[in-house]
């Protein structure tokens, strides 16, 4: 089973970017769609990003939407999140999740259809 490994958060100032990976230590990292979620202290975990096992498939939330792109390097077993023109309001500790697929298209947007996330990355958006 895979087991995610988030890395590349930091303190990042308004307007700045970030790109956080998600190491996966499976050799079948391609079996599995993966997402990001992230938490702020205070309020509930919500959707980041999602993409399909082979990647052809992804999706957003509108908050994150035109901002974040969500990508994979199957042949390294990582995946990505390139975050560009940060906001204070995108200050949360993020988690990588995967899921088992056994499609390639598919993408899953709740936190509850994943089986493994990972300790989770503090990004901190500074005005």
């Amino acid at each position: 089973q895979v087991q995610p490994v988030e890395s590349g958060g930091g303190v990042v100032q308004v307007g700045g970017s970030l790109r956080l990976s998600c190491a996966a230590s499976s050799y079948t990292f391609s079996s599995y769609a993966m997402g990001w979620f992230r938490q702020a202290p205070g309020k509930e975990r919500s959707f980041v990003a999602a993409i399909s096992r082979i990647g052809g498939s992804t999706a957003y939330p509108d908050s994150v939407k035109g901002r974040f792109t969500i990508s994979r390097d199957n042949a390294k077993n990582t995946l990505y999140l390139q975050m560009n023109g940060l906001k204070p309001e995108d200050t949360a500790v993020y988690y990588c999740a995967a899921r088992r697929d056994y499609g390639t298209s598919r993408t899953y947007t709740s936190w509850d259809d994943y089986i493994a996330w990972g300790q989770g990355t503090q990004v901190t958006v500074s005005s």
